[in-house]
């Protein structure tokens, strides 16, 4: 399965769904307003947008997601290592490398995940 495109502004919201739910739609546009200073029809209309994207589900007013938080991050990455880097890892990762001061601990670790 595709994930369907979240922007930026959707992300936030999502994030705070992840966060709280299953939670009804008047206390999710409780919490955006309070989070991200939405009006509680700019979050409704986020709600249906996301429902219609396959994003989220609106039952009997309450508010599940159906794409989790880490396959949304997967596909970020993906397009982003795509768009930028022609879909090369060794590009991303030496990349990544000059402009982090990583660690000895941290190499440690993503020399682990690469031997995986």
């Amino acid at each position: 399965m595709n994930t369907p495109k979240i922007f930026e502004s959707e992300y936030r919201f999502c994030l705070i769904l992840w966060r709280h739910e299953p939670i009804t739609c008047s206390a999710l546009a409780k919490l955006c307003k309070e989070e991200l200073g939405w009006s509680r029809t700019t979050t409704y209309t986020v709600i249906k947008r996301l429902g219609e994207r396959g994003v989220l589900q609106n039952e009997g007013s309450v508010v599940t997601s159906i794409v989790s938080k880490e396959e949304v991050q997967i596909s970020e990455i993906d397009e982003m290592m795509e768009k930028t880097f022609e879909g090369s890892l060794p590009a991303f990762i030496a990349a990544f490398a000059r402009r982090q001061n990583l660690s000895e601990q941290d190499i440690e670790e993503i020399r682990k995940i690469i031997e995986k």
